[in-house]
């Protein structure tokens, strides 16, 4: 495959502040329904800003991250309908849109956009609904109401999707769910010698560990553990009711509670010149955390085994920029709304032995609590998967992980330098790496 050979920043870039809102179902709340995508980017951006202990005034450039703006926004242009929430109107930005990798390259655009020079502080932010859509919004062509919103249907997402495929080459452009769900599952059977049921226990581990994180995270959309739900269900074992109907197959490997839930939510960052940060954010109260450098692939999923593929060409590309060897890493998230992402991420950044990650997983070591965390937030089937607002909402974890201040969750060992792996859409792969100031 084509290779990218990125070179190293022009000056060192940091993350100065974070924000993050409860991932939610707005619309299944009073308190919550007909909440607007100002409100939830604009409490997002507030929050990252009083993190830095800056104003407004203080960003040069903001960016606006959403992955599927046709299926959930009210705006047309959204970067620029929102501005007012979070004192930015008339400030230059962008929208860009890269599907469930949005939130991740939200953070290279940012980081690029101050290496460069050209901007010495920048708000990047990501927001969206992805149990919500505008009403009515039965199709593209259906006037949308400016505020009020419906649940987001599997009917309705399809018939925003549908017009999605190569004309040239006459194939889909995103491949069957069913392929991409159970590819990875079954490589790493074949690929690691291991047996089926061997997965079925690490794909049920993945979940239940995913759970145990978000469980003591106040801002996951799911937070009661499997063990007590399965008591509910009359179970004394937990892995019993893992692996029963309770918890179905949705294809040869994975079950119901190994998939996404989608949700709604929003999440930023403040990114600045870190020689800069004593003149800008005189009021930071914690250390920054530098971004290293990233790694980024883009292939279809029609390419056989493409999220693997890419995964390992953005991770090469990281490791190459940054120097930064597979042992230093400390901390570790994948976007892993096919939770076998986060197995096989893990492996190919040398996060996790090759061919033994599997058993780091059934061991709970890759939980909070264990020596190989990852996904402390609870990832995409706990947490909840905003899509664009997910990756950034990892990085809000990582930051928040390294400066110590994730409370009951906290990790044993205090992060130094944390890797991410984005990846959406069927299309993009990133791969981020930070490092806490010293």
């Amino acid at each position: 495959m084509n290779q990218t050979h990125p070179g190293r920043y022009s000056r060192s870039v940091s993350i100065i502040g974070v924000g993050c809102t409860p991932f939610m179902y707005t619309v299944d709340n009073p308190e919550t329904n007909g909440l607007t995508e100002g409100e939830l980017f604009g409490y997002a951006a507030l929050k990252a800003m009083e993190d830095a202990g800056i104003t407004a005034k203080d960003v040069d450039f903001y960016f606006h991250g959403e992955a599927s703006p046709l299926n959930g926004s009210n705006y047309l242009t959204p970067n620029s309908q929102i501005a007012n929430w979070f004192g930015m109107k008339g400030k230059a930005s962008i929208h860009h849109s890269e599907a469930c990798c949005t939130g991740y390259l939200a953070i290279e655009q940012a980081v690029n956009a101050v290496a460069s020079g050209k901007y010495n502080c920048v708000l990047s932010g990501c927001v969206e609904f992805g149990d919500s859509t505008p009403a009515p919004a039965d199709n593209i062509e259906t006037k949308k109401h400016p505020f009020k919103r419906d649940k987001m249907t599997m009917e309705r997402f399809l018939a925003t999707t549908q017009w999605l495929y190569d004309r040239n080459y006459a194939r889909s452009f995103m491949a069957p769910m069913e392929l991409i769900y159970d590819d990875a599952a079954e490589d790493y059977v074949r690929t690691r010698g291991i047996s089926a049921q061997d997965m079925d226990d690490t794909l049920n581990w993945m979940a239940i560990n995913n759970r145990r994180n978000a469980a003591k995270n106040p801002l996951a959309l799911e937070r009661k553990e499997f063990a007590e739900i399965a008591k509910e269900a009359g179970f004394d074992d937990v892995m019993a009711y893992m692996r029963s109907p309770y918890n179905p197959r949705m294809g040869d490997f994975l079950r119901a509670e190994c998939i996404e839930r989608k949700c709604d939510g929003a999440a930023a960052c403040i990114v600045c010149a870190t020689d800069l940060i004593p003149q800008i954010a005189k009021n930071l109260k914690h250390k920054p955390v530098e971004v290293l450098g990233i790694g980024c692939s883009c292939m279809e999923a029609t390419n056989p085994h493409f999220e693997i593929r890419a995964t390992e060409e953005a991770i090469r590309q990281v490791y190459e920029v940054t120097g930064v060897k597979p042992e230093e890493i400390d901390l570790f998230f994948a976007n892993d709304f096919i939770i076998t992402s986060h197995l096989i991420a893990a492996e190919i950044a040398g996060y996790l032995p090759y061919g033994e990650g599997w058993k780091y997983i059934c061991e709970g070591r890759t939980a909070y609590d264990g020596d190989k965390p990852i996904n402390t937030n609870g990832g995409r089937t706990s947490f909840g998967h905003a899509h664009a607002a997910s990756g950034m909402a990892d990085v809000y974890e990582a930051c928040m992980q390294m400066r110590g201040e994730c409370g009951e969750r906290q990790v044993k060992k205090l992060p130094r330098t944390t890797l991410l792996r984005g990846y959406g859409g069927s299309q993009n792969v990133a791969a981020v790496m930070l490092r806490i100031a010293d």
